[in-house]
């Protein structure tokens, strides 16, 4: 794992969210995104080399949809760039953890991919991100 690519933060309202976010961070949201395949517009901030990503719900059956439901906005994950995520995914697997894909699939911001089960990693949800070339 090369470094912190994003913290992903589940939010009820980008609309709400964003100007906060630009406050507090003293940054303009540089892009937003639709990621129909996880039900979730997101926004994201650059802070030094790290991104946020708040992520909002376009469906009530979609997984952050859920996780508001049940925790409420705040932190929902912590995405890692990888060089490799197939070879990554095969070293977690071989660890033991579990891994919530079988196979990267598309995610935000040109990126591949895969989620860890939170059991394995002491409850925080983790993502290893690839930039696809």
């Amino acid at each position: 794992m090369l470094k912190v690519e994003h913290i992903g933060i589940a939010v009820q309202s980008l609309n709400v969210s964003v100007p906060l976010f630009e406050k507090l961070l003293n940054s303009p949201c540089y892009k937003k995104e639709a990621v129909d395949s996880e039900q979730v517009q997101t926004a994201f901030f650059r802070q030094g080399d790290t991104k946020i990503e708040l992520l909002e719900a376009t469906d009530e059956n979609s997984v952050i949809a859920r996780f508001l439901e049940k925790k409420g906005e705040g932190m929902h994950h912590i995405a890692f760039e990888v060089t490799d995520i197939l070879a990554e995914m095969e070293r977690l697997s071989s660890e033991g953890f579990t891994l919530l894909q079988t196979v990267p699939k598309r995610g935000a911001d040109n990126k591949l991919v895969c989620f860890l089960h939170p059991k394995n990693t002491n409850g925080v949800l983790i993502e290893l991100c690839q930039e696809i070339s």
